[in-house]
């Protein structure tokens, strides 16, 4: 069954990357603002499989906020708090934008991560 463009930010937004590399463009490009850019399909699925790691080592809680989806954009805002031996290891609060070809691949990524100052 194939994913709707908002199905397919949604699992990635919720940190099931897996879901999503068959949608994505050889051509991808993945903005984590302020932080790093990855460019291309695989240094983008390197990336994710650090990131899916790290979440597998903590208790991960995802909340959506809001969802917006327009012609080949979707944009999700939400939370993600990290949880380890009971105890907060981090909470972020977190913005994706996703923008797709006439394809319906997954062209770009665009996040914005706000970290919770201890």
């Amino acid at each position: 069954m194939s994913l709707t463009l908002q199905q397919i930010a949604e699992s990635f937004s919720g940190g099931q990357f897996d879901k999503v590399y068959e949608n994505m463009s050889e051509s991808i490009i993945w903005n984590v603002i302020g932080e790093n850019s990855f460019v291309g399909k695989e240094a983008v699925i390197d990336n994710c499989q650090q990131v899916a790691s790290y979440f597998n080592a903590v208790t991960t809680i995802f909340k959506t906020g809001n969802i917006i989806a327009d012609n080949n954009r979707v944009a999700i805002d939400g939370t993600a708090e990290f949880v380890r031996e009971g105890k907060r290891v981090s909470y972020v609060w977190a913005c994706d934008v996703y923008e797709f070809n006439d394809r319906k691949e997954l062209e770009k990524i665009t996040s914005y991560c706000i970290q919770e100052k201890k």
